[in-house]
């Protein structure tokens, strides 16, 4: 179980940080999320426009270093 955790851990921060450096990647923004938009779903996890949008502003709120929940 732990091992299945330290996976877990690693694949989400490999996913943060993928996130993160298509974020402030030098393309539009819309084109940015389309992208990531098209990596999730090929990971098999599909998000709407407003989650999506939600997903961008919890990453750029962790990335400036504020505590959402």
């Amino acid at each position: 179980m732990k091992g299945l955790n330290v996976l877990a851990a690693f694949l989400g921060g490999a996913a943060v940080g993928a996130a993160i450096g298509l974020l402030f990647a030098p393309e539009k923004g819309e084109d940015t999320r389309k992208k990531i938009v098209e990596i999730l779903r090929k990971k098999g996890i599909k998000l709407n426009r407003s989650e999506m949008e939600n997903l961008v502003d919890e990453i750029t709120a962790e990335i400036k270093g504020e505590v959402t929940e």
